[in-house]
C-alpha cells in the first residue's frame, strides 16, 4: 500500500540513497501506509519538507533526526 503516494515519489524514493534517514523514513512510511501529513504534523514540519526528505533532496536536521528515530520506533511497535 502506498497511501496515496504518487508513483513518481515512490520511484524517486527507491532511487535515493538508502543511508539517508529521510529516505529511510520515506520507505518506512510507504511500506506501512503512513501518510506524509501525519509525519509532518508529528515532526512539526511541512509536507513539502517531508517529501524532500523522502526523495533525498534535503537531509533532516540533527533535532529532526532524533524525532524521526522516535517516530519510527513508535510506529514499528504499532504497525
Amino acid at each position: 500500500m502506498t497511501y496515496g503516494y504518487s508513483q513518481s515519489l515512490v520511484a524517486a524514493n527507491k532511487k535515493a540513497n538508502a543511508k539517508s534517514l529521510g529516505v529511510a523514513l520515506g520507505r518506512f512510511c510507504v511500506v506501512r501506509g503512513i501518510p506524509a501529513t501525519k509525519v509532518a504534523e508529528a515532526l512539526g514540519v511541512s509536507r513539502t519538507t517531508v517529501y524532500n526528505w523522502f526523495v533525498g533532496e534535503f537531509a533532516p536536521s540533527p533535532d529532526h533526526s532524533e524525532q524521526i528515530e522516535r517516530f519510527m520506533a513508535r510506529h514499528k511497535k504499532h504497525g
